[in-house]
């Protein structure tokens, strides 16, 4: 259980004291929420830079699923005062010219997020692009739910492919307005 109330802040680099942010706004009322983690899922297909072995990214509307995660939101949750932040990170190369990767989080077959990244293919440029990026599911109904990472090369005539670590995770949080409601 994590519990906002008793942090007095954060210092940032000029010394200053800097007020909490829980991440659910910033109301006067977000130092009495509480946060109870309900499931944390986590996955590493690759687990590191391998250019001999590069996996070829499709051309849309074709994708490659990268990793896959189910994450459990249990019955007792029934407020769908919730959130499942999902982090991904992963490594890829331009192969010819720049192409534009569509990365895509899916929840239970449905798209929930999109982040698209250029990747060169310069030898004198950077070789590999580790992309990390993050989406925030909000609200969701209990169960079990499956999300899914996906890529895809937006760019007809280029080429790019994933060469190196693929890590996906996700955490799933209940807000709580005080003590009282656990």
């Amino acid at each position: 259980m994590l519990d906002s109330r008793n942090e007095p802040g954060w210092t940032d680099m000029s010394g200053a004291t800097q007020p909490n942010n829980d991440g659910f706004g910033s109301d006067s009322h977000s130092r009495d929420r509480v946060f109870e983690i309900v499931d944390y899922q986590a996955t590493q297909p690759r687990n590191n830079t391998n250019d001999a072995n590069p996996q070829p990214i499709p051309h849309s509307p074709n994708r490659l699923t990268l990793a896959t995660l189910i994450v459990t939101i249990p019955n007792s949750f029934h407020k769908r005062n919730n959130s499942v932040e999902l982090i991904a990170t992963v490594d890829v190369e331009g192969i010819t010219e720049t192409s534009q990767l569509k990365f895509r989080i899916f929840r239970n077959g449905s798209q929930i997020f999109e982040a698209q990244a250029g990747v060169e293919s310069d030898p004198s440029s950077e070789l590999f692009y580790l992309e990390t990026f993050q989406a925030i599911d909000t609200n969701v109904r209990a169960g079990a739910h499956t999300y899914m990472l996906t890529v895809e090369n937006a760019t007809p005539c280029t080429e790019a492919a994933v060469v190196g670590p693929i890590s996906f995770s996700a955490l799933a949080i209940e807000r709580k307005s005080d003590k009282s409601d656990y």
